[in-house]
C-alpha cells in the first residue's frame, strides 16, 4: 500500500521517518505491537504438502497478514493513548519461536508523534 495509511481513531502510520507535508510538532516516544499466534497442526501439515509441489502457502499467508494487522493496531493504539496521532519510522519483525517452531511471532514498533 503506498504512502501512509490511517486506522479507524485517524492514526497514521508510515516506514519512513516524516510525513510529507506535516510537519512532526512533538515526539511521544517508541511505541510497540505484538502478536504471537500458534500455527494448527493440520494447517501445517496441508502448508507443508503444498510447498512441496510449489504452490502458495495461502493458510499461512493469511495467519501472517492478520497477525502483522494486529501489531500495527496495538501500536496505533498505544500511539493513541499517548496523545499521538501518527506513528512515523515503523518497522516490522517476524520471527518463529517456540521448542518446535510452532509459534509465530509478529511485532511493530516505531515513533509515536504529533503532526
Amino acid at each position: 500500500m503506498p504512502g501512509p495509511w490511517k486506522d479507524a481513531r485517524g492514526v497514521i502510520v508510515t516506514t519512513t521517518p516524516t510525513i510529507e507535508g506535516q510537519p512532526i510538532r512533538e515526539y511521544l516516544g517508541i511505541v510497540t505491537g505484538e502478536v504471537i499466534v500458534g500455527a494448527n497442526l493440520f494447517r501445517d501439515l496441508f502448508a507443508n504438502i503444498r510447498d512441496i509441489v510449489g504452490g502458495r502457502s495461502g493458510s499461512y499467508e493469511r495467519i501472517l497478514a492478520d497477525a502483522r494487522n494486529q501489531a500495527i493496531e496495538e501500536l496505533q493504539a498505544e500511539a493513541a493513548t499517548r496523545g499521538g496521532n501518527a506513528v512515523v519510522g515503523i518497522d516490522l519483525d517476524y520471527e518463529v519461536i517456540g521448542d518446535t517452531g510452532s509459534m509465530l511471532m509478529v511485532s511493530a514498533s516505531g515513533t509515536a508523534v504529533k503532526v
